[in-house]
């Protein structure tokens, strides 16, 4: 077919599908080898991933403390003269005592990232108080516990009474979170 074809002068044009044919199959073949090559490299990294230590903020296990923290002993004159803010803090402490929290359940938002909190607050204190500070803990199904997360509530709650937070967010929670346990922290009078 090559002779007829250069009879009439379109002989170089026989060739020319050939040639094509054996480049669609050489960059075919390099082009697959080359995303094997990307899929062998993309599972290497995973697998060193998977084997790096995880940050502190992201174990399971309790963070350690590096260093210590040393205080030195108040002197005399220092305990004579004490602090308004230490005075403040120290009522905080006691307006825990008739506050707790009487129900509470959670749910995921933010495509499933956030947690929501919904809970009810009871004081029976005989003054309202303010800036209720709560700490979540997060657990796995099977008891593990995963993160805390900490909220301030600078809504009061009257004296007396009961007042529902719903759908508070708390922050981002683990993917693997199941259970919550939130407790009380601190409070101030209104």
């Amino acid at each position: 077919m090559n002779a007829r074809l250069d009879r009439i002068g379109l002989g170089r044009f026989a060739g020319t599908g050939e040639r094509l044919a054996r480049m669609v199959t050489i960059v075919t073949v390099s082009f697959g080898r080359s995303l094997l090559w990307l899929l062998a490299g993309i599972i290497v990294g995973c697998g060193v991933w998977m084997l790096l230590p995880l940050s502190k903020g992201n174990s399971a296990e309790p963070a350690k403390a590096e260093f210590a923290a040393v205080e030195p002993a108040p002197s005399a004159d220092a305990a004579a003269a004490v602090s308004p803010v230490s005075e403040a803090q120290v009522p905080a402490m006691a307006e825990l005592g008739r506050l707790r929290i009487s129900s509470q359940t959670w749910r995921r938002g933010g495509l499933g990232s956030k947690a929501l909190l919904t809970f009810t607050l009871r004081n029976d204190n005989d003054y309202a108080v303010k800036d209720v500070e709560i700490v979540c803990a997060f657990a796995r199904r099977d008891g593990s516990h995963l993160t805390d997360r900490s909220r301030v509530l600078a809504d009061p709650v009257s004296m007396r009474s009961r007042k529902t937070f719903a759908r508070i967010p708390v922050g981002f929670v683990n993917v693997n979170a199941d259970q919550a346990k939130c407790s009380l922290v601190a409070a101030r009078r209104a």
